[in-house]
């Protein structure tokens, strides 16, 4: 593989962040961890339990703590006889039962914070109410994700802000329906929201670096965006978990 411009003869493990490493992941964890639950976890159940996995990040839901207990250990022997180990910060047993229906509805409720969430994949999931009442799990972006890519337009308009301005315009289109494609989720829209004006504050912040007689102010900059505009959030359909 090709790591800092050498390249390398690994004869075990895969690049971080390459292309490989969840292709590779999802054959080797497929006997190591879904087999396994499925023939041998999942029989030995006091109540119902599902796993999700995706590469090596996976959450397992019960209906009993004492299964979430007992998997959680097993699981621990099992990795570790294919040389595997869990993440001791990342692996934990949240308590995430729906509200009851006479929990107060306020604003500190219906923003879910102080219940219990979890992140996978990017997204913290939480109970929050849906428009009708009803206590659902929603997605929303972790702020973690949020942050990093923000960094990452940040370092990309950094780079190239002196490039033509239309250049800049079509690169940053495409990194924003990117974005959009993953974290456009029902439910999701505030982060999305959030992410669209922090792009174009960056974008504006570069411009005004580009020289010492630039002056991007912010009336030139909605005339800019008027002219190139960056794409607005939108939202895609995802299955709530019940």
């Amino acid at each position: 593989m090709l790591e800092g411009g050498c390249i390398i003869n690994p004869l075990t493990g895969t690049p971080q962040g390459g292309v490989i490493s969840p292709l590779l992941a999802n054959v080797f964890l497929h006997e190591v961890i879904d087999t396994w639950f499925e023939r041998d976890i999942k029989p030995r159940l006091q109540g119902r339990g599902a796993l999700v996995r995706y590469a090596d990040d996976m959450a397992i839901v019960f209906e009993h703590e004492t299964d979430a207990k007992r998997v959680k250990e097993a699981l621990g022997k099992r990795l570790q006889k294919y040389g595997l180990t869990m993440h001791p910060e990342k692996t934990r047993i949240v308590a995430f039962q729906r509200p009851e229906k006479d929990d107060d509805h306020d604003d500190h409720n219906n923003s879910g914070a102080s219940l219990a969430s979890f992140e996978m994949l990017g997204f913290e999931h939480r109970w929050a109410q849906s428009r009708n009442g009803y206590w659902v799990v929603m997605l929303f972006t972790a702020p973690r994700r949020l942050q990093a890519a923000i960094q990452r337009i940040t370092g990309w308009c950094r780079t190239n802000r002196h490039l033509p301005v239309k250049e800049q315009w079509r690169m940053l289109v495409q990194k924003v329906r990117g974005h959009y494609g993953y974290y456009g989720v029902q439910g999701n829209s505030r982060a999305t929201n959030i992410f669209n004006r922090l792009v174009y504050r960056v974008w504006r912040y570069w411009l005004n670096r580009r020289s010492q007689r630039a002056r991007m102010t912010w009336k030139k900059m909605r005339r800019l965006s008027e002219r190139y505009p960056l794409p607005w959030p939108t939202t895609t359909w995802c299955a709530r978990l019940a």
